[in-house]
């Protein structure tokens, strides 16, 4: 599976950007779908997330200005980001999690993105 983010790029303060995540094979499968983030010196973190049911898990600092959906039919996902802040500046990674089941066993599949970079400043 692959994961391919696009639309990042540089934004001022209070702007907006619309980050996509295409996927190499149908989006269907996944038991979630989401992006994370890391921004210089610091680890990796969540963002938001969508589950096949269609439930969202955001981070606090999201305070409703991100918001995640997604497009069966293209097999893509998508970040909508507003109110843009300095401190939102960091590389974006699209994250898909499978879990499949074997006998008792269950195991999770894990892709990522290979990251795209969303600068904020003026």
């Amino acid at each position: 599976v692959q994961l391919v983010e696009s639309g990042g790029g540089l934004v001022q303060p209070g702007g907006s950007l619309r980050l996509s995540c295409a996927a190499s094979e149908s989006i269907g499968r996944f038991d979630s779908m989401g992006w994370y983030r890391q921004a210089p010196g610091k680890e990796r973190e969540l963002v938001v997330t969508l589950t096949y049911d269609m439930r969202t898990n955001s981070a606090d600092f999201v305070e409703g200005r991100f918001t995640i959906s997604k497009v069966n039919a293209k097999n893509t996902v998508y970040l909508d980001m507003n109110s843009l802040k300095p401190e939102d500046t960091a590389i974006y990674y699209c994250n898909a999690v499978e879990w499949t089941n074997k006998g008792w066993n269950r195991f999770k599949w894990e892709y990522w993105g290979q990251g795209i970079q969303v600068t904020v400043s003026s």
